[in-house]
C-alpha cells in the first residue's frame, strides 16, 4: 500500500449491517444489536460512526430530556471504550405521523414545529456524544405534485431552519446531503450546488458544508467525481458516502465501485489529488448487503468497499500523469481514453 492510503479513515452507520428486509420481503437475517456492531468496526478497518438521532437513543421522542441525556451519555462511553469517534448525527425526519409531507417544508406549522423540537434533540444528543456535526438529509423536503407547496417559501423555511441551528450551538458544524428523489418525487435540495447556495446565504457559512452520496449524484444524472470538485473547489466536502447504483433507479447502495469501476477511480482520484482526508475527514460508506447473503452478522460489502477504494487509491498513485498531459495537449482522447482503462486492467 502507499502513504496514501494511510491517510484516510473510513466510517458507515450500523444500519450498514442490517436484517436485509426490503419493500417487498421480510428479513432474512437475525437482529444484530448496535452495542455488538460498534465491537466490530475497528477489526473491519473502520474509526468512525455515522448516527441517525435514534441509532444513539432509540426511541427518543417517547423520553424526557433527561433520560435522552442518560442514554446519549451511555451510547458516548460505548464508542469511547470501543476507540470509535462518532462522525456526525441526523435527525431523523422521514418516520414520524409529523413527517409524512414534509419536515421543515411541511404546510402545518405544528408539523415543522416538531421537526425543530427533534432537531434540537439530535443537537443536544451529537454534543453529549461529543459530535461536531449534524447531517441534514432532506428526506421529504420535496413535493409529490408541484401545487402542493410554494418552493420559494419552502426554501426559505429551509435556510431558516439551518440559520436557527446555527444560533442554537455555536460549535456544531452542519453538512448536507442532497438527494434529487425518493422518498419525495422531486427533492428541494436535489443536488450539491444547491447545499452551497444555501451555505453561502446562511449567516455563518464557514459551518455549513456538504455530504457527497455516489448514488445520489448518479439518480439527479450527474458524476460523482465532478460533484465532489464542485464541492472541494467551495471548501465544503466534509464528507463522503461512498456506494454505487446501477441505473437511474431507486437508491441501491451497492457496493463501491461495483457497477462503474472508472467512475469509482474517478471519485478517489478527485479526493486524492485535492487532500480529502488530510483534515482529518471520515471516508464514509453507505452500502447495503445483498439480500441473498447468509450470515449474522453480514458485513464483506464493509469490507470489500473499504478494500476496493484502497486499491483505488493505489492505482490512482501510479496513473502516469506524464502520459495523461501528452495525450491532453495533443487532444488525443481516443489515447487517452484507452490509457485510463488499461491502466484500471492493470496492463499498462
Amino acid at each position: 500500500m502507499t502513504t496514501f492510503n494511510q491517510r484516510f479513515r473510513f466510517s458507515f452507520g450500523p444500519w450498514n449491517i442490517s436484517e436485509g428486509g426490503d419493500p417487498f420481503g421480510p428479513e432474512v437475517r437475525e437482529p444484530y444489536s448496535h452495542e455488538k456492531k460498534f465491537a466490530l468496526y475497528k477489526s473491519l478497518g473502520f474509526d468512525g460512526v455515522q448516527f441517525h438521532d435514534d441509532d444513539v437513543v432509540p426511541g427518543l421522542d417517547d423520553l424526557s430530556a433527561a433520560e435522552i441525556t442518560r442514554h446519549a451519555a451511555s451510547a458516548g462511553e460505548t464508542l469511547n471504550n470501543e476507540g470509535l469517534t462518532p462522525e456526525f448525527v441526523a435527525p431523523r425526519l422521514w418516520f414520524a405521523e409529523e413527517t409524512i409531507d414534509g419536515a421543515y417544508t411541511s404546510n402545518r406549522q405544528a408539523d415543522r414545529d416538531y421537526a425543530w423540537e427533534r432537531t434540537v434533540k439530535c443537537m443536544d444528543i451529537a454534543k453529549e456524544i461529543n459530535c461536531k456535526a449534524i447531517v441534514l438529509w432532506l428526506a421529504r423536503e420535496g413535493s409529490y405534485i408541484r401545487e402542493s407547496k410554494n418552493a420559494k417559501i419552502a426554501y426559505e423555511r429551509i435556510l431558516e431552519t439551518i440559520n436557527r441551528m446555527l444560533d442554537y450551538d455555536d460549535k456544531l458544524e452542519i453538512w448536507i446531503e442532497p438527494k434529487p428523489n425518493e422518498p419525495t418525487d422531486q427533492a428541494y435540495v436535489p443536488t450539491i450546488g444547491h447545499a452551497v447556495a444555501l451555505s453561502y446565504a446562511s449567516s455563518d457559512p464557514a459551518r455549513v458544508k456538504g455530504l457527497i452520496e455516489t448514488a445520489h449524484a448518479q439518480l439527479a444524472g450527474l458524476d460523482p467525481s465532478d460533484e465532489m470538485a464542485f464541492a472541494l473547489a467551495h471548501g465544503k466536502l466534509a464528507s463522503v458516502h461512498l456506494n454505487d447504483q446501477n441505473g437511474l433507479k431507486y437508491d441501491q447502495d451497492k457496493n463501491f465501485g461495483s457497477s462503474n469501476l472508472r467512475g469509482a477511480f474517478n471519485q478517489v482520484r478527485v479526493l486524492v489529488d485535492n487532500d480529502f482526508g488530510k483534515q482529518g475527514e471520515f471516508v464514509g460508506l453507505d452500502v447495503k448487503a445483498m439480500r441473498t447473503q447468509a450470515g449474522s452478522p453480514v458485513t464483506d460489502h464493509l469490507t470489500n468497499s473499504r478494500k476496493t477504494f484502497l486499491h483505488l487509491v493505489d492505482k490512482v498513485s501510479t496513473y502516469d500523469r506524464d502520459r495523461e498531459t501528452t495525450l491532453i495537449d495533443a487532444r488525443d482522447y481516443e489515447a487517452l481514453e484507452l490509457h485510463v482503462l488499461e491502466h484500471l486492467m492493470g496492463i499498462d
